[in-house]
């Protein structure tokens, strides 16, 4: 969810919860004054009745007007104590019952005493509470309206520069050596996160300038003694004969250069694949890729008498074909090295997926064959070439899996 919309769900929220109970209270406030003015009105026409005892010495003719009813009654012993009540009132009128209060009062005439009761409707004043009630609820709905239509156009335009940066952010690639723009705008944070990014932008390509050049030097550097070492074992295994105890030893420092050597060049191949320092995109056709590996390996595939089973349907990627022919290798490497005399190696190309299936030890291999130098105990490889395979795969948004399953091992590449 963005922020904008989280922002407008409880700024909203928030208002409807603040607008109800304002609203509940405001009509509560407003009852309330109401009913306190029909009490004094009440209290008013109690005060004339007592009056107008005092002065003629009898009740005021019982009367019923468009809004007011008086009657009396003879309290007889009661001692009735003087209230304000909520009742209702007949409106002879309108022939209907209407709501009322009352206000039940005594008056001593002679020595004797009478109940009164004054009554009064409440319609006025209940229609005054209801117009009221729905201007009140008319006004939050105006608010939440344009709290709604201010939120999704005013805050929008305010956060344009967040996502452009963000957008820019998005396709930036270091390898490019591209920029990141500035975004004019007047919030100090968004100004501040611009500054921030070209920042970091400019410091990633100053890293990625020397990473690039310490790659490069040190392939070139690593591999020169490398080759002098090589080519003056070359040269002193030719001029003279030596003793087998000799040889062995000439032998184990030959194995271990070259082992030297491979582990050189599949660490700086990481490197570079890693830090997308091979940028040669193109067209690939897997089909005919596939194929021109089978051929490669064909004598391999004869010489242990491995059956080989394919089925290679039509698949196009964008890759560089250099990865391409590396990934390939190391995984058709795997597996030739890892299967057995007369096994299987099966092949199977679909439009999304590539599987190899072959047969080869009976227990499955371990969650980590995937880490760097992770290998099996027998394995004369470096332990570099599934991780050069996940690191090339993970390049490209590819995903590499390994399985067993009837004693088979099979990795599968989803593209």
């Amino acid at each position: 969810m963005k922020l904008s919309s989280r922002y407008n769900q409880v700024n909203i929220l928030t208002s409807l919860v603040v607008l109800i109970i304002t609203g509940v209270i405001y009509y509560v406030v407003i009852h309330f004054i109401l009913t306190e003015k029909l009490d004094k009105d009440l209290a008013v026409e109690e005060n004339e009745i007592n009056q107008y005892v005092k002065t003629y010495q009898k009740l005021p003719l019982p009367a019923s007007y468009i809004d007011q009813q008086v009657h009396y009654k003879d309290a007889g012993n009661n001692n009735e104590p003087r209230e304000f009540s909520y009742t209702t009132y007949y409106n002879a009128k309108e022939q209907e019952v209407e709501p009322g209060r009352s206000l039940i009062t005594t008056v001593n005439l002679n020595g004797k005493k009478y109940i009164v009761t004054i009554t009064k409707s409440r319609v006025e004043s209940e229609d005054l509470v209801r117009i009221i009630l729905f201007i009140t609820l008319g006004i939050t709905c105006f608010l939440l309206i344009s709290l709604i239509l201010i939120n999704r156009f005013v805050l929008n335009r305010l956060w344009k520069p967040f996502y452009t940066l963000l957008n820019q952010m998005k396709t930036y690639e270091v390898s490019r050596m591209g920029k990141i723009n500035r975004e004019p705008t007047k919030i100090d944070e968004f100004n501040e996160l611009n500054d921030s990014a070209i920042a970091m932008a400019a410091r990633v390509q100053q890293d990625y300038k020397e990473l690039k050049s310490f790659t490069d030097n040190a392939s070139h550097e690593m591999m020169t003694p490398l080759a002098v070492i090589n080519s003056k074992l070359d040269s002193l295994l030719q001029t003279e004969s030596f003793t087998k105890q000799q040889g062995a030893l000439l032998e184990d420092i030959y194995q271990g250069v070259g082992r030297l050597s491979r582990l050189n060049q599949s660490l700086l191949l990481l490197a570079k694949i890693e830090n997308n320092l091979i940028p040669d995109l193109q067209d690939i056709d897997m089909k005919e890729l596939l194929e021109s590996k089978i051929r490669q390996f064909q004598e391999l595939f004869e010489k242990d008498e491995l059956q080989l089973i394919k089925q290679l349907d039509a698949c196009q990627l964008k890759m560089s074909r250099y990865l391409a022919d590396i990934l390939m290798n190391n995984l058709f490497s795997n597996a030739v090295r890892h299967n057995h005399t007369g096994g299987t190696i099966e092949i199977i190309l679909q439009k999304n997926s590539l599987q190899l299936i072959n047969t080869g030890k009976d227990v499955g291999l371990n969650d980590q064959l995937f880490e760097r130098f992770s290998k099996s105990a027998p394995s004369e490889g470096l332990g570099l070439g599934l991780a050069i395979s996940k690191q090339i795969c993970a390049l490209y948004g590819f995903t590499i899996a390994y399985a067993y399953h009837n004693e088979k091992h099979s990795f599968t590449i989803h593209f």
